[in-house]
């Protein structure tokens, strides 16, 4: 059996990298998919997956393009089920050099826009008493790690924003919870964790590799489907036990 069951399923960042792995797990089980992408690829993404899967070219910096995305998705396909807040930048600086505006920038994507997002499905998920939210949060949530200050507090800032979803909406037949990977080899992964960086950072997880896309796409399925129906304000880690040392 598909574990979606034609549930309908909000993905942003779905044009490449863990989201293209995200839509192509949820419409393998089954899933009816909305995807989000700043990039026009987008389009093509969904189309390939059928006519009854759309996509949407969003700015999630633009509080406006969201509100008028979500309400363009409630007119497609009448409702949401799942809503899965995996875009993300990140941007690694010194702390002592960081520029106000990357700041806010890296605040306004990566922590604002899951905000804005769950907001603008919560009044679909409310009415119909069900709803997953899954948030892809990181391993940098919870762990310091170097010249990620921006990014780090951003990703905690998920966790708490998750904790409290997961109290005022659980009663409603709504989860949260978070995902955290650690490295994932996504195209832009590899890259900037190449060479000698990657293999130190490799020798300190103690799998000793990096998640792959497809592997973080399989716990956040897990998190939408009905076997997941007790997990609330969970924050499932996916980085080979590194965080626990």
């Amino acid at each position: 059996m598909q574990k979606l069951n034609g549930k309908i399923a909000v993905i942003t960042g779905a044009a490449a990298g863990i989201g293209l792995a995200l839509a192509e797990t949820f419409a393998r089980e089954g899933g009816r998919l909305a995807l989000i992408d700043r990039s026009d690829t987008v389009l093509a993404v969904a189309a390939r997956f059928g006519p009854d899967h759309r996509g949407y070219v969003t700015d999630l910096g633009d509080e406006a393009a969201i509100e008028a995305t979500f309400a363009r998705i409630g007119a497609d396909l009448t409702t949401v089920h799942i809503l899965v807040n995996n875009a993300g930048i990140a941007i690694i600086t010194p702390a002592e050099s960081i520029p106000t505006a990357e700041w806010d920038l890296t605040m306004r994507i990566n922590l604002r826009a899951p905000f804005l997002c769950a907001r603008a499905v919560a009044p679909l998920m409310l009415r119909q008493k069900w709803g997953r939210i899954i948030t892809v949060s990181s391993q940098a949530a919870v762990i310091g790690i170097e010249h990620h200050a921006s990014y780090s507090a951003s990703k905690a800032g998920l966790l708490g924003l998750t904790n409290c979803l997961a109290i005022e909406w659980g009663p409603h037949g709504i989860t949260a919870n978070c995902v955290s990977p650690t490295v994932v080899e996504t195209e832009l992964g590899k890259a900037v964790w190449a060479g000698e960086k990657g293999e130190r950072a490799r020798a300190e997880i103690p799998t000793r590799r990096f998640a792959q896309p497809e592997e973080v796409a399989e716990a956040v399925l897990y998190l939408a489907s009905d076997a997941a129906a007790m997990v609330n304000g969970a924050n499932l880690m996916l980085d080979g036990g590194n965080t626990i040392r």
